[in-house]
């Protein structure tokens, strides 16, 4: 990385060389073997591409379950689970599995995800003994499929309303799962339609007439392949019922909970907010999970557009001239260069939370700080990365032309299975509430508790001083300056390229909203005006926030894994991708910079030129640098047109 107080001029730009092989290795990091075996698999089962679009419905679901099952019988869906039942006993191996499973059909991609992640990860982490003897040796096989069934019509991102009921039968000893009215169906349950046999149903847990709060419980919902009485599955968007269901006690999920054979709630955590999310923490993992397939599936519609710009050829720039290629004109370099940049800036992002969440979950880092860290960063990376993929997909495809319409460049595929990830494992504007409110909190030990109401309340009665000491815009200010060797002079175009002053760039963005969003509570609140009406009316602010932080956080990944490599010409291409992602970023959100005094109007044109002269820079390397991703030619497909 460039790290000269001044613009590098062009003259001097050594133009460095990509070691494909070598940066796929600092890519695919502690977890190449596993990475390689999923290429593996994916390879091997390539026609499932084609297949997804010559198979009907039914067909298709069989297919794909046939897939899974395979895949899972190489080890490669079980790297999560403990291994005394097969699995693999590593976190973050089976996640690094999980992202590069979708270079591939991104509908295999879902049924391991809800198989294994959210079906077979309830039962790991919400589960006892009990129910890992049962059931896990099964479901890491794929010989017990099952599905996850949270939403609700009536209860998407509010888990805590949900309106289905477990009430508890003592003489019986079982519990009674019912549906209420058509608010409180279940819906989108991924696997429900065909396969599962069991489910892992919330529910609002009653005992001896008290309510306990939403708990986990493990439900037949068919019997020798036939749907169990009680039970009404419809496949009209996935949407699924339950009503009067009767289990038998042991099929609550009682890691954190459980009722005695006489009717008796007992929990280690007393507090029944920090319970709930306590048990929806241990699910975060599905978060990650998803914020990585978003990365590799911005990949792959990268590596299409890519090789495609550098093989169509359109117009001429002279008229003794051949036709130019796509990739040299300026403009197509401005549509996928800063994208490409980005990518690789989300995907050692997801580096750094995978690591998080693995020394979590593995005990090295576990306290309840760390898992407050975990959920806000496993949050706010898989909204920004979803909706980079979103983004990405939707560019690259237009940049193809009418080639990129066509279904065998994989943009239809892609852009139908991945645009659901947005919402998927929680809508992307509501976990950005997350992040802000932990930022608003500091992680604060009440964090558990507090709703909107007790968030604006801790805020307003408690934190806003803190907030400010921990922001000190003013001071953040000076270290700014300190860094520009024309001091006040902002029109300077020293400093640019050192990483210390693009991150204090991000960092003041940050800590000056954070510090306005704690004032505009304080004030609301002052004037004696509802608090929800006071949060309502800061909520953009509070997204972004939540989404400036998220970005910091991005840019410091990446700064800090270029400083970690050994001079190379992959450091050194490393280090233009950053400068083009943390400039594009700045550039992007100029206005809130000039705005704040941060950017001159000369300062904000010379950011623009050097992103431009970036992308000439990073041009040449493109081709090896989408290649390093190590996606499998298959699935690319177009050969004709990616080479």
């Amino acid at each position: 990385m460039a790290i000269d107080n001044a613009s590098t001029p062009a003259s001097d730009h050594v133009q460095p060389e990509v070691d494909v092989r070598a940066l796929t290795e600092v890519l695919d990091g502690e977890y190449a073997e596993i990475r390689d075996l999923v290429r593996t698999n994916l390879v091997t089962h390539a026609s499932v591409l084609e297949e997804a679009e010559e198979l009907g419905i039914d067909a298709f679901r069989e297919r794909v379950r046939e897939v899974v099952v395979e895949m899972a019988a190489t080890g490669q869906t079980g790297m999560g689970f403990p291994s005394e039942y097969g699995g693999g006993g590593d976190i973050g191996a089976s996640i690094a599995a999980f992202e590069t499973l979708a270079f591939g059909d991104l509908s295999v991609l879902v049924k391991v995800g809800v198989q294994f992640g959210l079906f077979g990860g309830a039962i790991l982490h919400l589960g006892t003994e009990r129910h890992h003897k049962a059931h896990l040796p099964d479901l890491i096989t794929g010989r017990l499929m099952g599905c996850f069934a949270m939403t609700e019509t009536g209860h998407g991102s509010d888990v805590q309303s949900l309106g289905t009921r477990a009430r508890y039968d003592a003489a019986a000893q079982e519990f009674v799962i019912t549906t209420h009215g058509d608010r409180a169906r279940k819906d989108y349950i991924g696997n429900a339609a065909r396969h599962a046999e069991l489910a892992v149903v919330f529910a609002q847990l009653e005992v001896g007439g008290k309510a306990e709060g939403v708990h986990a419980f493990v439900v037949p919902i068919r019997v020798g392949g036939e749907v169990a009485p009680g039970v009404r599955i419809e496949d009209d968007g996935r949407k699924m019922g339950l009503n009067g269901v009767r289990v038998p006690r042991e099929a609550l999920l009682n890691r954190f909970a459980d009722v005695t054979a006489d009717g008796v709630y007992e929990s280690s955590i007393e507090n029944p907010g920090r319970r709930f999310f306590t048990m929806l923490g241990t699910l975060v993992q599905g978060r990650v999970s998803v914020g990585g397939a978003g990365v590799n599936a911005a990949k792959v519609a990268l590596a299409i557009a890519t090789k495609y710009a550098v093989r169509r050829r359109q117009f001429r720039a002279a008229p003794d001239t051949e036709e130019q290629l796509l990739l040299d004109y300026g403009l197509h370099q401005r549509r996928l260069l800063p994208l490409l940049a980005r990518t690789y800036a989300l995907h050692f992002a997801q580096d750094a939370v995978r690591t998080q969440l693995h020394d979590v979950f593995s005990g090295l880092d576990d306290d309840a700080h760390a898992r407050r860290r975990l959920e806000s960063r496993a949050a706010g990376t898989k909204a920004l990365a979803t909706w980079h993929a979103t983004r990405v997909i939707q560019e690259c495809r237009e940049a193809c032309g009418g080639a990129g319409y066509l279904t065998v460049n994989r943009f239809a595929a892609l852009k139908g299975d991945s645009d659901v990830f947005t919402t998927f494992e929680g809508d992307n504007h509501v976990l950005l509430q997350l992040v802000a409110k932990g930022l608003l909190t500091h992680y604060a030990g009440e964090f558990e508790d507090l709703d909107q109401l007790g968030t604006v309340r801790h805020v307003t009665g408690l934190a806003v001083e803190t907030v400010m000491e921990k922001t000190s815009a003013h001071k953040l200010l000076e270290r700014v300056r300190d860094l520009l060797p024309g001091g006040d002079e902002w029109d300077r175009e020293a400093g640019l390229f050192d990483p210390e002053y693009q991150l204090a760039m991000l960092r003041y963005r940050e800590e000056h909203m954070l510090a306005g969003v704690a004032r505009r509570l304080k004030r609301g609140i002052d004037q004696r005006r509802d608090p929800g009406v006071v949060f309502s009316q800061v909520q953009d602010h509070v997204i972004a926030v939540a989404h400036a932080h998220v970005e910091r956080l991005v840019l410091e990944a990446f700064v800090d894994k270029v400083r970690a490599l050994p001079e190379s010409g992959n450091k050194d291409a490393l280090g233009l991708l950053c400068d083009l992602f943390a400039l594009s970023t700045i550039e992007a959100d100029r206005a809130w910079f000039m705005e704040h005094g941060r950017l001159t109007v000369q300062r904000s044109k010379t950011i623009s030129r050097e992103v431009n002269e970036l992308c000439r820079k990073v041009r040449p390397l493109a081709v090896g640098l989408v290649d390093a991703w190590g996606i499998p030619p298959e699935m690319l497909r177009a050969p004709d047109r990616v080479g």
